[in-house]
């Protein structure tokens, strides 16, 4: 049996035709979509499928459209129903309530705000089919009658990467969800996040503005695209240096959109990736000395905190109900405060400032 992630599978699995085929996949062409191969138009909307592995599925019979199974270099049409399908059933993707601790910061009839632990994975998929939040929140809501946990109306209204601490809004009905989804489109919420990235800045703050789609070279690391490539989706980072260590800094980032993996990708895209942020080149030594006191006092910093250095601070909404504004804020977590305190530490040894921020 072949890996299944998000939903998505490995499609280079072989067909049997005297087995029964089932659905995995389901997407229907906008009806202003140009022609297209489908094998191109799949990898745009398949983020963890290869062209290759497409092409492969597509010839073993696979994929079909309308109903018809199709070579790889079928043109897509607008409004085709593309399907693949395999001759296995899905892998159940419903979610059962399991007794995982939470810490909820706020909660009403309408909404619950959670403060998630850095490394909890927010709605299962990729594999982490358990021990998600939103199994920890089906168990906290297994006794409310109105909240199905399997029905996409209510639920989680935005998501934060599973290494990535901070606070996330939960909506116990249908209206709750719609009227908060409302205000993420529009841009009304107020998100600010605590970031400590690599190397100083010469300015005290910024914008960045760069298109957000995945990375053709690594599907699984979102990359940067000018604003008029027509490529990926608008986003939009401000940031605001809080404190400076000379070979990282620690910055407050305020979010104008929302894109998956946003601080991170803006962030490498300007030279300063996250501090131990493994998929964005951050887990290496990007600045400093080259001794082996320092190489090792950066290993201690990577121990303390294993994860990207991101924090999901402040998080502001109105109320989906009554109007009126609702602001949170968390604290620092325990490793994030241990590796800031450490590069406080550290650059105090140094005799000058001009040490270390002139290196």
């Amino acid at each position: 049996m072949k890996e299944e992630r998000d939903g998505q599978v490995d499609w280079a699995d072989e067909l049997d035709d005297e087995q029964s085929l089932y659905e995995h996949f389901r997407i229907v062409v906008d009806p202003g979509q140009s022609p297209l191969r489908i094998d191109k138009f799949l990898q745009e909307h398949q983020q963890h499928s290869s062209r290759n592995r497409i092409q492969k599925a597509a010839d073993a019979g696979f994929i079909h459209v309308n109903d018809i199974p199709v070579k790889s270099n079928y043109k897509v049409r607008p409004n085709d129903v593309i399907t693949l399908m395999l001759n296995r059933p899905r892998h159940d993707n419903s979610i059962v309530p399991e007794n995982i601790p939470l810490d909820i910061v706020y909660e009403d009839e309408e909404l619950m705000v959670v403060n998630k632990e850095a490394g909890m994975v927010v709605h299962p998929g990729a594999g982490n089919f358990h021990g998600t939040l939103i199994n920890a929140v089906a168990w906290h809501l297994k006794d409310n009658p109105k909240f199905d946990p399997n029905d996409p109306e209510v639920g989680l209204v935005h998501r934060i990467d599973k290494d990535t601490s901070g606070l996330l809004v939960v909506a116990k009905t249908p209206e709750a969800k719609s009227k908060l989804g409302v205000q993420f489109f529009n841009k009304t919420t107020h998100r600010n996040y605590l970031a400590l990235v690599w190397c100083n800045f010469t300015e005290d703050s910024g914008r960045i503005e760069g298109n957000i789609a995945r990375d053709p070279k690594d599907r699984l690391r979102m990359a940067v695209f000018p604003p008029d490539s027509e490529i990926g989706k608008p986003a939009v980072t401000h940031y605001r240096v809080v404190e400076r260590f000379g070979y990282t800094t620690l910055i407050e980032c305020i979010l104008e959109t929302g894109r998956t993996h946003q601080i991170r990708a803006h962030m490498k895209h300007i030279g300063h990736p996250l501090f131990f942020d493994e998929r964005y080149g951050g887990d290496e030594i990007l600045r400093g000395q080259r001794s082996s006191t320092y190489k090792a006092f950066i290993q201690n910093c990577f121990k303390l905190c294993p994860r990207q250095v991101l924090h999901a601070q402040t998080l502001g909404f109105k109320h989906p109900v009554t109007g009126k504004q609702m602001d949170f804020t968390s604290p620092l977590p325990n490793d994030m405060n241990a590796v800031i305190e450490k590069w406080r530490g550290y650059i105090h040894g140094f005799q000058t400032s001009e040490d270390i921020y002139n290196n």
